[in-house]
């Protein structure tokens, strides 16, 4: 598997040029458990964390890695990694946070095409969980 498979392009590799980030291994976030990740590189699936200093100059949730992301890690162990930074994103999936008013849900990152379902056999409203 190759970085390329995953959607890594010539754009995302710009961006990484001009965020000096090239000593760093390039990943992808495939798995979210709450400040635990799943990232994909060229070399398998890790379980990742986020650096003291990416947590601490965090200003809200939309400032930590979603799944889509493109994260630069450094490799720890055959099954472990650290998340130095988050490229910045082309796309983003959200939704008003259920449990904290007026903050974002992010759902999935750099996604080009959505395809959305909804069942018929139940009434379809857009806006249900605001009514009353």
């Amino acid at each position: 598997m190759t970085l390329e498979d995953l959607g890594y392009n010539d754009k995302l590799e710009k961006l990484r040029n001009e965020n000096n980030l090239t000593e760093f291994e390039i990943g992808r976030v495939i798995s979210e458990h709450k400040e635990r990740y799943i990232v994909k590189t060229e070399k398998g699936e890790f379980e990742a964390e986020i650096t003291g200093n990416l947590r601490f100059s965090a200003k809200c949730r939309k400032d930590f890695p979603a799944v889509g992301d493109w994260v630069a890690i450094t490799i720890h162990d055959s099954d472990f990694a650290i998340i130095h930074n988050v490229l910045p994103r082309f796309s983003v999936i959200s939704r008003q946070d259920i449990d904290k008013f007026g903050e974002i849900q992010i759902i999935a990152t750099n996604i080009d095409y959505a395809f959305l379902v909804q069942a018929a056999d139940r009434d379809f409203k857009i806006n249900s969980t605001l009514s009353t």
